[in-house]
């Protein structure tokens, strides 16, 4: 039984919605829907919602029928034939209708002809549902749905007549009934989803009702068993809309309560606390600072400051804006527990942003960074690097001042969390842009204190409260909305290449006037090089449009230098190269000795040049809306202003183009966070790592429901605050415990 159906259904073994769907069923149909749908129980298929519903006709005469709508009508067989094809290999049925105001066509073919042929002899009556449209310069029904009627008028009565009495309140069911579309797969249409769920539907009855009473009844909701009902075999759009208010509310009010339970566990974990010191490495490196924290930074500062002086783990999200100096608020909560006499540990997902955050967190720190070596600062630590090709020598070293404590930071890749890296005592652990991990990776470094060490998890991509409160609805979050003085505003503006071929020769001249004026400038490509699929690229006069590989940082390179960007310094960077290679590009690049670089989304995160002041993204619309945020990201990082060029090969009217539009219109990474999230699915966005609660969603969107969700988290805080066993709601707490399986276990345990 999958862990939902479990959550609404109950877990008691005399349940009959526990039921395997292959003794309701049977075994073939089950196998279909447990392989295909995972649907297992009587439960499992009670919460396959329809995705949408269509609408039947109401009823219509035959002499009014509308060309491809559906319509309902009510008639009197008036012949009927079977007629064979392709030399007598296929067969069709044909049956003519009359209700005394015209003539209509129903064509059925193949095996399922002999039902209607037997249901539908000349002068029976019944009533038909489909959409209309010509063949041979005929209105007809193919294989529309029917129910046959009792004997009635003749075939010369009206419509009217032919709906007597007794048959009124069929025609009204049939006619204006809502037909539900259920999410299907090959052998297992959504009207035969429909018919199985008509056997199990009677035992929504027994299903056991997650939300208190009181809850419910105080807004308004429909008792579970009622919902199901509803969903499943509307009568009016009404009875949808109440039926999915209160399915959204179960799921979440669930995890919800999951949710208030994982912090108030969290709250009561030991952890060491780690205060700041006065006279320490924090202030000395506040002191070396150029600039003044602005006032979201000093905000931020103090709440992560605060749960990190008590003795329980923080868990904090920090999300901001591109450029909001989230590595620096990340920086001086390192600092901070450094002086405390504890590690710190930054786990970053690329080498190169690793690397990056490494140099420039040692050019930040300075003398402060040479713990260890002869003219140190006093109380100076030793900031290293560990990432999985560092050679042999490197390695050991980097270890060694990990388990004796002479390393007070650490940034590295996931090569922190294989076994053999041991700290002297981890304090706080770092994850940057943390939707690139998956829960197991940064269990596995945080399980490395002696105690739980603090959590700061942080993301540039920004994230709506709505997905905040669900997807880290166990973290605590803190939002960076301010950009430090000093950064300059970005122009962007999308670059029709196909339509308009001479704003790409402009966007060459704008790269070239950066440079002049002693600037720097970006290139980003979709992909390496030819060589990264192992296929010869085709000429591209032989190649379609729409089919075009993605431009390669390889070939635009070798374009831009013997063409528009000749003379100028360019250099390539991408994601295959040597770490030593990578390194070397970015520092050369950092310091001002290229003029352009041409790379892949290597430089998406964490790259900080504020010399770079242009930025041009081919293919742009092979990108999504958050990746080109954070990619203009890498521009307009000092003084001068920044200048962003989309350029795209997509029609002017396409979805590609108003998506660049919006990015262009916009450096508001809320608002085009929530553009990605309509556009594309929460997981997507996300990362897979995050995907765990998608699974356990079917009717709430994370997107649309916001009102939902911050009304579920205050109900579910209030219910845990009262009740942290839910002993006094033991439907509750038999939901919770089936949402709990060890998928989502491993999900929820961030913190």
């Amino acid at each position: 039984m999958t862990p939902m159906s479990q959550a609404w259904c109950g877990m008691d073994d005399v349940s009959a919605l526990d039921e395997p769907l292959k003794k309701t069923l049977g075994q073939p149909t089950a196998k279909v829907m447990a392989e295909h749908l995972g649907l297992h129980t009587v439960g499992d298929l009670l919460h396959h919602y329809p995705r949408r519903y269509e609408e039947r006709g109401r009823l219509t005469r035959l002499a009014d029928l509308p060309l491809d709508e559906d319509v309902t009508v009510v008639a009197q067989v008036a012949d009927s034939r079977v007629l064979r094809f392709n030399g007598g290999r296929g067969q069709r049925l044909e049956i003519t209708l009359t209700d005394g105001s015209g003539r209509l066509q129903l064509v059925f073919f193949g095996r399922g002809i002999h039902k209607p042929h037997k249901d539908l002899p000349p002068g029976s009556r019944a009533m038909f549902a489909g959409k209309v449209s010509v063949f041979n310069h005929k209105l007809q029904l193919a294989h529309p749905t029917y129910v046959t009627l009792g004997p009635g008028g003749d075939a010369s009565d009206e419509t009217e007549d032919l709906v007597d009495d007794d048959t009124a309140a069929a025609v009204d069911d049939f006619a204006g009934r809502l037909i539900p579309i259920y999410p299907a797969c090959k052998g297992l249409e959504s009207w035969k989803i429909a018919k199985a769920v008509d056997l199990v539907l009677p035992r929504a009855a027994e299903a056991l009702d997650p939300l208190p009473e009181a809850l419910r009844e105080g807004r308004g909701l429909a008792p579970l068993p009622d919902a199901l009902h509803k969903v499943h075999r509307p009568r009016t759009k009404a009875d949808v809309e109440d039926a999915r208010a209160r399915l959204k509310w179960d799921e979440a009010f669930v995890l919800q309560v999951a949710l208030a339970r994982r912090r108030r566990a969290d709250g009561q974990l030991p952890a060491v606390a780690r205060r700041p010191v006065a006279g320490g490495l924090l202030d000395a490196f506040d002191a070396r600072l150029p600039f003044t924290l602005t006032e979201g930074q000093e905000k931020v500062t103090g709440e992560i400051f605060a749960e990190l002086g008590t003795e329980h783990p923080m868990h904090r999200l920090l999300q901001g804006e591109v450029g909001s100096g989230k590595t620096l608020v990340a920086l001086r909560a390192m600092l901070a527990v450094v002086d405390a006499g504890g590690q710190a540990a930054m786990l970053a997902p690329t080498e190169v942003l690793a690397q990056q955050h490494h140099r420039s967190i040692t050019e930040m720190m300075g003398e402060l960074a040479e713990g260890g070596t002869l003219g140190a600062a006093e109380g100076a630590t030793k900031v290293v690097l560990l990432t999985g090709s560092m050679g042999a020598a490197a390695r050991r070293q980097a270890l060694l001042d990990l388990v004796t404590g002479e390393a007070g930071i650490v940034i590295g890749t996931h090569a922190l969390i294989e076994d053999k890296v041991q700290f002297h005592d981890l304090g706080l652990v770092v994850v940057d842009e943390q939707h690139r991990f998956g829960v197991e990776q940064r269990d596995a470094l945080r399980s490395k204190g002696r105690q739980p060490p603090h959590l700061l998890v942080m993301t540039a991509t920004p994230i709506p409260r709505t997905v905040a409160m669900t997807v880290f609805g166990d973290l605590e979050t803190s939002v960076l909305d301010q950009l430090p003085a000093g950064r300059s505003p970005i122009a962007s503006h999308v670059v029709p290449a196909t339509d308009k071929p001479h704003f790409l020769a402009r966007a060459w001249d704008r790269v070239r006037e950066e440079v002049g004026a002693g600037h720097q400038a970006y290139v980003v490509c979709p992909r390496i090089g030819d060589e990264e699929d192992g296929r010869k690229k085709q000429p591209a006069a032989a190649e379609e449009p729409e089919k075009r590989p993605a431009l390669a940082v390889v070939e635009v390179a070798d374009k831009l230098v013997a063409g528009p960007l000749a003379g100028l310094r360019v250099e390539i960077l991408h994601g295959r190269m040597a770490p030593d290679d990578k390194d070397a590009v970015m520092r050369r690049f950092a310091a001002g000795e290229t003029d352009v670089l041409v790379a892949t989304t290597v430089i998406e995160v964490g790259v900080n040049v504020p010399n770079a002041t242009a930025m041009v993204i081919m293919d742009a619309d092979r990108f999504g809306v958050s990746q080109l945020h954070q990619l203009r990201g890498r521009v307009g990082r000092g003084s001068a202003p920044g200048l962003c060029l989309l350029v795209t090969d997509a029609p002017e009217a396409s979805p590609a183009r108003a998506r660049l539009g919006a990015v262009a219109a916009t450096l508001d990474g809320f608002e085009l966070s929530r553009i990605d999230l309509e556009q594309r699915r929460e997981g997507d966005v996300l990362g897979q790592a995050q995907s765990g609660v998608r699974s356990s969603l079917r009717m709430l969107a994370v997107i649309d429901d916001e009102e939902v969700i911050a009304a579920a988290r205050e109900e579910a805080a209030a219910v845990v605050a009262k009740d942290p066993e839910l002993t006094g709601y033991p439907e509750l707490r038999t939901a919770l415990d089936a949402l709990l399986d060890a998928e989502r276990e491993r999900y929820l345990d961030k913190g």
